[in-house]
């Protein structure tokens, strides 16, 4: 039998109440085994669409004096890399710990907004293995609070079970006394579309609904960065517009950080930095053209901090590599909480630790209409990337990106043949295999796959990456449609079935077991009908008499089941 299993059947280790504060919730008999070690407080933060652009990181423009405080009071990790360069499917390798071509949720998107297509054959949600659990559901099995401020794009839903909290706004105000909590915080004014200028006119209904947004969130944004003195990548124009794009978004980000100094001033003033460890990454590179979306590293390497409630190496700067499937079973580890066997990361910093990283692995799959495929590997220094779709460009039209004014340079230059060689590659067929010596050529520009002299590390890399591809199953080797069918058969979203209600009356009332017909589903639990929040259930519960229960059970990218009410009398 799985760890992880087994795991069910021993349930949380830490014994609390895990309920709303108005109504404690009933215990299960795991609620009562005797806490071994206080439980810390774990805070997560990212930024959207933010490559390293941070003082303490080296970058010399930005202004970012909060996240350099947190940095130089925790330790800041220099190779750290998403497993996409977009956020969705980056988002549900972070929160499972599972690379997301494992699980469908590689493709960006599987559903778009409300009553638009998400570029895919149909409008669906990803299915992870019966086994696999967000791991924010995971701690709460372990008896943590876990709350959220506002993003759940995980590509299989927002299954209620993950979070006792999700809303705008939402924290960890609401946790029973002394119950530790995982806090997420998304900030989205780092995202690429809060780069599109608030004086942009249009006639598009997203990018005036969104231009508007910006108009609206930066009322009190400082214009301080210079547009003379930013830094233009080789593979983007050096035209007005482009620095003026980069500029916004340095002043995006110092703006940002003033909401991080306000979540970290909190922390302090509620006595929660004791006891309490705070991740600041952000979800993938900048939201800038060849960069978001990219395997490259200006799509994928990010910015890490991680300051310990005990000081604990202040100030240094651990380099090595680091992926975003790590986060999981480390943060399992800090909590004391059990890591499930489903797990591809390693545990890079928790009473676990496993050995370093050799290498980090990224895949790249369709983005809206560009049904591209490609896969990639990297060392301490080099990177391979391979293409599976013969002659597929890098750039083809894709109407969100193609709304930003830099984007835009891109395309005029093109037509008016004003591009530099490494800007019109991007435009040309890509080739099977690129290979970048990341020190020397840290843009990425020079393909050496074809230079005998560095045959060895192509070879090296490419063995690398097909032993992991072989390892983890990889569903877009068949066609997105097919794969699709595999998840929902028939194309057509399954239901959770409800759960079943077990009872037994004993002497101090009712031993209630709750169980679901879906392989791998989640349970939850009220006893107030009028209630928002629902109870993860873990194992039977031991209720008064008299109690009224309600219940309903989800598996990840299905339907949720109906509510079932249950009463002895």
């Amino acid at each position: 039998m799985r760890r992880y299993l087994n795991w069910l059947a021993v349930g949380p280790l830490v014994s609390m109440l895990i309920g709303c504060a108005s109504l404690p919730a009933p215990q299960s008999d795991q609620d009562r085994l005797v806490e071994a070690a206080p439980p810390t407080n774990i805070v997560l933060v990212l930024f959207e669409d933010m490559s390293p652009r941070v003082g303490s990181f080296g970058d010399p423009i930005a202004h970012t004096p909060n996240f350099d405080r947190i940095a130089a009071e925790g330790i800041r990790y220099t190779n750290v890399f998403t497993t996409s360069g977009v956020c969705a499917p980056s988002r549900a390798a972070l929160i499972t710990g599972q690379y997301q071509q494992t699980m469908g949720a590689q493709h960006m998107r599987t559903t778009g907004p409300v009553g638009l297509p998400g570029g895919g054959p149909q409008n669906y949600l990803a299915v992870p293995p019966s086994d696999v659990k967000a791991f924010p559901e995971l701690l709460r099995r372990a008896g943590y609070y876990t709350s959220n401020n506002s993003k759940t794009d995980y590509q299989f839903g927002n299954p209620f079970t993950v979070w006792d909290v999700s809303a705008p706004g939402a924290d960890w105000s609401a946790r029973a006394s002394g119950q530790p909590f995982f806090h997420m915080v998304s900030f989205f004014n780092t995202h690429e579309s809060a780069i599109w200028p608030i004086d942009m006119e249009t006639k598009n209904g997203t990018e005036a609904h969104l231009v508007n947004r910006n108009r609206n969130a930066f009322k009190t944004r400082v214009s301080r960065t210079d547009p003379d003195q930013v830094i233009v990548p080789p593979y983007l124009p050096d035209t007005p517009t482009v620095r003026r794009d980069i500029a916004t978004h340095y002043d995006n980000i110092a703006f940002t950080d003033e909401a991080l100094g306000a979540l970290y001033d909190r922390l302090s003033n509620e006595g929660l930095l004791d006891n309490t460890i705070l991740i600041i990454s952000t979800d993938h590179g900048d939201g800038l053209p060849r960069m978001k979306r990219s395997l490259y590293d200006s799509g994928l390497h990010v910015p890490m901090v991680i300051r310990f409630p005990d000081g604990r190496d202040a100030g240094t700067v651990r380099e090595e590599l680091i992926s975003f499937v790590d986060l999981a079973p480390t943060i399992l580890s800090w909590a004391q909480a059990p890591k499930p066997d489903h797990l591809h990361g390693y545990d890079f910093s928790g009473q676990d630790r496993d050995p370093e990283r050799a290498y980090v692995f990224a895949a790249q799959d369709r983005m809206d209409n560009d049904p591209n495929r490609r896969r990639a590997v990297r060392d301490e220094r080099f990177k391979l990337i391979r293409n599976y779709v013969p002659g597929d460009p890098y750039f083809v039209p894709l109407d969100f990106r193609d709304s930003q004014p830099t984007m835009k340079e891109l395309w005029r230059a093109r037509e008016t043949r004003s591009l530099t060689p490494a800007q019109a590659r991007l435009f040309e067929p890509l080739p099977t295999l690129q290979l970048y010596d990341t020190q020397a050529d840290p843009h990425e520009i020079n393909n050496l796959s074809d230079d005998p002299s560095y045959r060895e590390h192509k070879t090296r890399l490419d063995a690398a990456l097909q032993s992991w591809m072989a390892t983890y199953q990889d569903l877009s080797e068949k066609a997105e449609a097919e794969m699709i069918a595999e998840l929902w058969p028939g194309s057509v979203q399954p239901e959770t079935a409800a759960p079943e209600v077990s009872a037994t009356e004993t002497d101090a009332g009712l031993q209630v077991t709750l169980t679901s017909a879906t392989e791998g589903a989640s349970i939850g639990y009220k006893t107030n009908e009028a209630s928002e929040a629902w109870h993860l259930y873990t194992g039977p519960l031991s209720l008064p008499l008299e109690t009224r229960l309600f219940v309903k059970a989800i598996r990840y990218g299905y339907a949720e089941s109906e509510v079932i009410p249950y009463s002895a009398e």
